[in-house]
């Protein structure tokens, strides 16, 4: 089931979260996974990754002054740009080898550095979630091309922002696993046809987990950026309303 038949209501929303904890303690989720593909360890390994990387940019920085990273226009969404020069700090002997989970290796992650003006962190980017999101892109293209620039729009989730049907579209085949929670999640479309991740669930349940009372103002991707070594890539901003996590249009 996914979180487009959840009621977003608060006390459903915490229902399932709570259901879901159960779950994770018994199976630690914390990548987005084909099936076939992937094992723990694997997981486990961007952990490793991400240390090796953090220390290895903290000492470049220290010793060369600049950050090493390959820059990015002022069109690259948040949660895609700023993506750390693996190459740089290899040749410049800060890491022994490029870790094998990075694209660069034929892995299935970019690193990317955040918080890069006041406190550059190492964050991984999931290309699995990129690649899912630009196939079903491509299926929503060609439905609206095909219907005379008609979406293959399904239940409205937010003001302006509708569930990408998947029988419409013909996405049923395509699954996304969420790095935070390991729940199926949406695909959903702004008034547009572009593709997005809906992050609300994984968003709710961490903030019923932490206990955290967030302000009105706050783009609450960023408690999901804190709370783990990934980046919430082809989102929206989210605000508290109410009593639940609501996407901002852009």
């Amino acid at each position: 089931m996914t979180q487009a038949r959840f009621d977003r209501r608060s006390g459903v929303f915490r229902k399932a979260a709570a259901a879901v904890m159960v779950v994770l303690l018994a199976v630690s989720l914390t990548g987005c996974l084909y099936p076939d593909e992937k094992k723990n360890e694997n997981r486990v390994s961007y952990r490793e990754s991400v240390k090796r990387i953090q220390s290895a940019l903290d000492d470049f920085q220290k010793d060369q002054g600049i950050l090493p990273m390959i820059n990015a226009d002022e069109d690259t969404p948040k949660y895609e740009k700023f993506r750390i020069n693996l190459d740089q700090l290899q040749k410049g002997g800060y890491i022994d080898e490029i870790p094998a989970t990075a694209f660069e290796k034929g892995g299935s992650a970019y690193f990317l550095i955040q918080n890069e003006e006041t406190d550059p962190t190492v964050k991984v980017m999931d290309l699995i979630t990129v690649q899912k999101v630009n196939d079903v892109q491509r299926a929503v293209n060609q439905y609206k091309s095909a219907h005379g620039g008609k979406l293959p729009a399904g239940e409205e989730l937010y003001p302006g922002i509708y569930l990408v049907d998947p029988a419409l579209a013909n996405t049923k085949s395509i699954v996304l696993k969420s790095v935070y929670s390991g729940q199926d999640m949406n695909f959903m479309m702004d008034e547009a046809g572009v593709v997005y991740v809906d992050y609300a669930f994984d968003i709710m349940q961490l903030i019923d987990k932490e206990g955290l009372k967030p302000s009105k103002e706050e783009d609450l991707r960023e408690e999901l950026v804190k709370s783990s070594d990934y980046v919430p890539v082809k989102s929206l901003a989210y605000r508290w309303s109410g009593d639940s996590p609501v996407v901002v249009k852009p």
